[in-house]
Formats: C-alpha cells, sequence, structure tokens
C-alpha cells in the first residue's frame, strides 16, 4: 500500500467524492415507484455490468485470488445496499443515512483491530448517532445498523482483494458483477416493470452509472493508499450529503 502523504491525499479526495455522490442515492430511490429492494438490485446489477464491461480485460486476475474473499465483499455489498434502502424507506433519508453511515467507521475499526480507534470515532460519531436513533421506528434503526456492519465489512474485505494483487477496476467490477448476480433473482421477484416508465429508467441510470460504477471505482481507488477504517471515516460525508438533501430536497424535519 503507498503511504507517500501525496499517494494518501489523493485517496482520501477519491473516497470523498464517492461518498458525496453515495449520499444522493437516498433521496433519488425515493423517486421511484418501486420496493427498495427493487431499487437496491436494479442498481447493483446494472452497476456490476458497466463495472465489468469496464475492467473486462483485468478481470481473468480475479482468478488468482480465494474464491472465498470474493463472495464475502460480493455477499457484504448485495446486503449492504439491500439493507440501506430498506432503512431509508421506514426511518427516512436523513436519519437512515446518518444512522447506517455514521456506524460504519465504528464496526470497520473493530474489525481491523483498531479498539482504541473504534472508541475514537464512536465518540466523534456519537453525536450524529443519537440524533439519527432519536423517534426512528425499531426496524429502521435495526435495519441501518446491519447497513453500517455490511458497509464496514466489504471495506475490509475489497481493501484485502487489492492487497491480494487485483487492480481498482478489477476488485469493483467482480465484486459487484457477482452481487448482481445474486440479487437477480430478487429484482425478479419484486416487480422489475417500474424501470420501464420515464422516471424509473432515469432512477436507475443514475444510481447504476453514476453513483454504483463512477462512485465505486473511485472507493476502491482511495482503498489502495487508505485503511478501510480511514475510507469509511472519510464517507461520513454521505450521511452529510444524505442528510441535508433529505430536509432540503425532502422536507424531512
Amino acid at each position: 500500500m503507498v503511504s507517500s502523504s501525496s499517494g494518501v491525499r489523493a485517496g482520501v479526495l477519491s473516497v470523498l467524492l464517492a461518498a458525496v455522490l453515495w449520499g444522493t442515492t437516498g433521496t433519488v430511490r425515493s423517486f421511484a415507484d418501486a420496493s427498495p429492494l427493487s431499487v437496491a438490485a436494479a442498481r447493483i446489477i446494472l452497476g456490476g455490468a458497466l463495472l465489468c464491461l469496464v475492467a473486462r480485460r483485468g478481470l481473468a486476475s480475479v482468478l488468482t485470488v480465494p474464491p472465498g474473499r470474493l463472495l464475502l465483499a460480493a455477499a457484504c455489498l448485495a446486503v449492504y445496499h439491500t439493507a440501506f434502502f430498506a432503512a431509508v424507506a421506514q426511518a427516512g433519508v436523513a436519519a437512515g443515512s446518518v444512522l447506517a453511515l455514521g456506524s460504519a467507521p465504528v464496526f470497520a475499526a473493530l474489525f481491523t483491530g483498531s479498539p482504541r480507534r473504534a472508541v475514537l470515532v464512536a465518540g466523534l460519531s456519537a453525536g450524529i448517532l443519537v440524533f439519527a436513533a432519536t423517534g426512528c421506528d425499531p426496524v429502521g434503526l435495526v435495519l441501518a445498523l446491519v447497513t453500517g456492519v455490511f458497509n464496514a465489512g466489504y471495506a475490509v474485505a475489497a481493501g484485502r482483494l487489492l492487497r491480494d494483487g487485483l487492480s481498482e477496476p478489477a476488485v469493483a467490477a467482480s465484486t459487484f458483477g457477482l452481487a448482481g448476480f445474486l440479487l437477480a433473482p430478487v429484482f425478479a421477484a419484486t416487480g422489475p416493470g417500474w424501470v420501464l416508465s420515464p422516471s424509473g429508467a432515469a432512477v436507475a441510470l443514475y444510481l447504476g452509472v453514476v453513483t454504483t460504477a463512477g462512485g465505486y471505482l473511485l472507493y476502491v481507488r482511495g482503498l489502495r493508499t487508505v485503511s478501510a477504517a480511514t475510507a469509511t471515516t472519510v464517507t461520513l460525508a454521505e450521511p452529510a450529503v444524505a442528510a441535508f438533501l433529505g430536509i432540503v430536497v425532502l422536507h424531512e424535519l
């Protein structure tokens, strides 16, 4: 892993840009007349297909890593995204996003064996977590915390794949491609007809192309030079953007 200060700064910037894009997803999802599971599945399937197309020449390298590591990362993605859209649908974009994504740095620090960092990050996150949890129904609370766990799990698993020698596009493409395969039955079972409407198509394309293909290429590029715990800390910008849009655009007060 590159340790120079310029490399770290570039990595942090990449993660930050990705976080800003992701912060728009909850608000954009609200404009689709579809279940949260269907929207999440469509996002992963489309984004995964595009990422595989971009990284098609490097996908052969995936065969050199233990398949269990790849499956773990893909499973984390599948659970993370479906739980996130369900959480924001249940608790609201502002509260659901802040709670789901504000908890991820704590879990990432714990997963990477950094208990002192976990305590520090937990202290920094406590204010927004308490704010988000206030008035949050139990189902939304649980879904948000599940999102935080699997978000951190993906950061750790993707970082391990990078250290195994895979390129950033190969990691994004292989994990999202496999996650899309895992979620295909979910998409088929949750009424996929919504993507044929103009608004549904626009939502699916934005979430799949911009926030998934574009956002995760930026994210895994950042993971090349920053740790999973640092990356998930930087992504605290995501709930800030999501909360702002939830309050200003969706009038969640």
